[in-house]
């Protein structure tokens, strides 16, 4: 990386383009800026669940995960570039696996509630699942390989369980939503 990011303020973008990774440049809001933003902001969450308690081999995995994002912010920034693998797909769906074997069956929907590291999870959640539609979006305009939407949407599968392991690491358990609840109306 040597001196590359040397000097932040380019002005560069003053057009409302910016620079990919192939040294072409696009407008701030095209498709595959928007997904790279989304995959961005999502990572920077997960740093922020990062800061609470959690079980320690879980914050090794969500450490693993923000890199596989920044490989995959990688590879949305330099089109025809491969850089999320089947194993890291793979490697979520054993994550699922894992972590879903020791919680109860759902019988009713969650509400995305509970501890603060499990509120956390499910901001990241809904922001996983933002960046997989923009992927999907981007997909559809551009020829792009099919495992970084994989990637997202075993993801946003993952940080739903994980909402739920972090509750009960709280010594809670699931918020659960009250079809017949009175509300104020």
């Amino acid at each position: 990386m040597g001196n590359r990011l040397s000097k932040i303020a380019t002005r560069t973008g003053d057009n409302g383009t910016t620079g990919l990774g192939d040294g072409s440049r696009v407008d701030k809001d095209a498709l595959r800026v928007h997904a790279m933003g989304d995959v961005d902001e999502l990572n920077s969450h997960l740093g922020l669940l990062l800061c609470e308690d959690m079980p320690p081999a879980l914050r090794e995995e969500l450490i693993s995960i923000q890199h596989d994002l920044f490989d995959m912010g990688g590879e949305l920034c330099i089109p025809g570039y491969t850089m999320i693998h089947d194993a890291q797909v793979a490697r979520l769906d054993a994550l699922l696996a894992k972590y879903n074997a020791d919680l109860p069956s759902l019988q009713e929907f969650i509400l995305p509630a509970g501890s603060r590291a499990a509120s956390q999870a499910h901001v990241c959640r809904t922001i996983c699942r933002r960046a997989e539609r923009a992927i999907v979006s981007l997909g559809k305009a551009e020829k792009m390989n099919d495992n970084p939407r994989q990637y997202m949407n075993r993801l946003s599968d993952l940080l739903f369980v994980l909402a739920r392991v972090l509750n009960r690491f709280a010594g809670g358990g699931d918020v659960l939503w009250e079809k017949e609840r009175v509300r104020d109306i």
